[in-house]
């Protein structure tokens, strides 16, 4: 295919004012416009005939991309299709909006002739893609330290020791020990105060389940929660794979997605973080039900269950209550939310008019019913955080720490 380069069009749009004159100044001389635009139109194709084929190459998608990492894909002398979250910010150059798949659909391909008139123009259809990853590097580096620090401390997770439940030995109490691990009558026969050491489980078995629903594409600041929901969990899912447990990453909408199967060590974190780029952007409301009873089926084994949610209204409410008191049953349930801060600031916004007063009271009952739905959850033995945006993934990170150490 042969195209006009800009400077060919200019060239070309340049007749028109210089025929005008001429026309004016002497009406004979018209005739030079179309003489110029015919000339110019035998260069186009004297140029395009002259100019090299196009290279074969010249795009190439990476395997995978991080969320707002940029990427050159291809230069000046390429085009490409994409289809998936990925946004052009300046000629071949892209960057990744959000989770997700890129694919690259068409390739074009041009060479400018010697004169750049025209260019030699070839298209193709092309098959690649890009996994658009969760970004955790802003987290994982503090995360790891604070694992490092809990390991190292001698009142968190020791290879071979700490607080589980299987009783290991008996050895003198210490300063810095909790009270309940002192065994007050071998205390009593030996004369000296005795505490209990436990073998710390490994092998646990951790799901991290996220819901996708439509109250979980809302944004926190600059991003949806579904996506703070999945960087905690690659987190906390990272430390749990170092500490030898078992881990499973599920997500639902109105419909179950993922299901990244039970993988273990820390080679098996690969799987979760592309697993994780499959997770959608749900439009519907979650269907807890559904995504709780399809979970329990795949589960072969008592599982902690830390579930990222969010509700909005009472109905969505009692179907989370409804399935959560269904869980507990065969799991330990930990709930993770995000606290609303844009409700908060309304409620405590000193009011100007009328309508602050109104958007206050509103704001005041929603939090209202949310207080009561999470005391509800604690009342029935679930495990809840409730935490700002940024803290979300540390908090959890302690929160499984606590746990490990504690067998529970």
């Amino acid at each position: 295919m042969i195209l006009p380069t800009p400077r060919a069009i200019q060239l070309t749009a340049l007749a028109a004012p210089v025929g005008l004159a001429l026309g004016v100044l002497k009406p004979a001389a018209w005739i030079v416009a179309p003489v110029w635009i015919g000339a110019l139109l035998l260069l186009i194709v004297a140029d395009a005939l002259l100019a090299r084929s196009p290279d074969k190459g010249g795009v190439a998608m990476p395997a995978t991309l991080n969320v707002g990492e940029e990427v050159r894909l291809h230069d000046d002398g390429h085009a490409a299709a994409i289809d998936g979250p990925l946004e052009r910010i300046a000629p071949g150059t892209y960057r990744a909006v959000r989770r997700g798949r890129a694919t690259l659909t068409r390739v074009w391909r041009r060479r400018a002739g010697p004169m750049g008139l025209a260019w030699r123009q070839t298209s193709a259809k092309a098959e690649a893609s890009s996994v658009i990853l969760p970004d955790i590097r802003p987290v994982r580096d503090q995360g790891m330290r604070q694992f490092l620090n809990s390991v190292t401390s001698g009142q968190r997770i020791r290879r071979d020791h700490g607080d589980g439940q299987d009783f290991q030995v008996l050895t003198e109490f210490q300063p810095g020990m909790e009270r309940r691990a002192i065994d007050w009558k071998a205390s009593a026969r030996h004369a000296a105060l005795l505490a209990r050491e436990f073998h710390t489980e490994r092998d646990n078995m951790i799901v991290f389940a996220i819901d996708a629903g439509r109250s979980m594409s809302d944004p926190v600041g600059d991003l949806p929660r579904v996506d703070r929901a999945v960087s905690a969990a690659l987190l906390a899912a990272f430390v749990a794979l170092k500490s030898g447990d078992r881990v499973r990453l599920f997500s639902f909408g109105a419909r179950p997605q993922v299901d990244s199967g039970s993988v273990t060590g820390a080679r098996g974190f690969a799987a979760l973080h592309r697993a994780a780029a499959d997770i959608e952007y749900g439009t519907e409301e979650s269907n807890y039900t559904l995504g709780l009873v399809t979970l329990d089926t795949k589960l072969d084994r008592r599982a902690l269950i830390v579930l990222f949610t969010e509700f909005t209204d009472p109905t969505s409410a009692e179907l989370m209550l409804a399935a959560a008191a269904r869980m507990l049953k065969r799991h330990r349930l930990l709930f993770v939310l995000l606290r609303d801060t844009e409700l908060e600031a309304m409620r405590d916004a000193v009011p100007d008019k009328a309508d602050d007063l109104v958007r206050a009271n509103v704001a005041h009952m929603l939090l209202r019913d949310r207080a009561i739905v999470i005391e509800r959850l604690r009342r029935m033995g679930v495990e809840v955080i409730e935490t700002v945006a940024d803290a979300m993934a540390l908090s959890l990170v302690e929160r499984y720490v606590s746990h490990r150490e504690r067998g529970k």
